[in-house]
């Protein structure tokens, strides 16, 4: 589910600690085109109250009783999930496990409670818009190490063969740029980068732009540093 360009953007805030929970509505009430319409205390409330309210996004923490972060990302945006709700997940641990398994159950940003105002409204609105936010300090490293730890199985194939713009789009992405960034870096418009953006979707069957990050760093296409 994606908000409309110029409607507010309904969060849903999920975090054990009411302090948290009451920083991150501050935070994001403060922010034009933001409203926090809801807060839970656990995964269990969260997914519930997602379902009920159907926000633009919801905000996660990763560890919570009952149902953690994770799991509730999946159960609202995984795979087979008719129409997902966009999750971004914040959290105080830089653990590369927790941050990759959120990536994998669907989530479209991962931030550290550290981020500050701006990259928090950065990735609220890019997850409500189809896009992807991840924490700049994390992004290659973790992509990478779990795509050198590997699962085991090869890489997919993409469906057609990209082309050489499209690899150097891929790569950008991998590498966590924005839209804009990509434009400037490759002297293209941006509406021809989000026309790459959807081919690679397309041609690589990824819901967002984290899989096709992922997809980059598994084919080894872009590797560390």
């Amino acid at each position: 589910m994606t908000a409309p360009a110029g409607r507010t953007v309904r969060v849903l805030v999920a975090d054990d600690q009411e302090i948290v929970r009451t920083g991150l509505r501050m935070i994001l009430d403060a922010q034009p085109g933001i409203e926090v319409v809801g807060e839970a205390a656990d995964g269990l409330a969260a997914v519930e109250l997602a379902r009920r309210l159907r926000p633009d996004v919801c905000l996660f923490d990763i560890r919570m009783p009952g149902l953690d972060g994770i799991e509730a990302t999946a159960r609202l945006a995984g795979p087979g999930v008719a129409d997902p709700v966009a999750v971004v997940v914040i959290t105080t641990f830089d653990l590369d496990e927790y941050v990759y398994a959120a990536l994998r159950a669907g989530a479209r940003g991962f931030l550290l409670k550290d981020a500050g105002p701006d990259l928090l409204a950065q990735a609220v609105q890019a997850a409500a818009s189809g896009d992807a936010l991840i924490a700049p300090a994390v992004t290659a490293r973790l992509l990478a190490a779990f795509a050198d730890a590997g699962p085991g199985r090869p890489p997919r194939q993409p469906v057609e063969p990209l082309t050489g713009r499209e690899e150097q789009v891929l790569a950008a992405v991998a590498r966590g740029r924005t839209n804009n960034e990509i434009a400037a870096e490759l002297y293209i418009t941006l509406s021809t980068v989000k026309t790459h953006v959807a081919s690679l979707m397309a041609k690589l069957a990824a819901r967002n732009r984290v899989e096709i990050a992922i997809w980059a760093y598994e084919t080894r296409r872009v590797r560390p540093g």
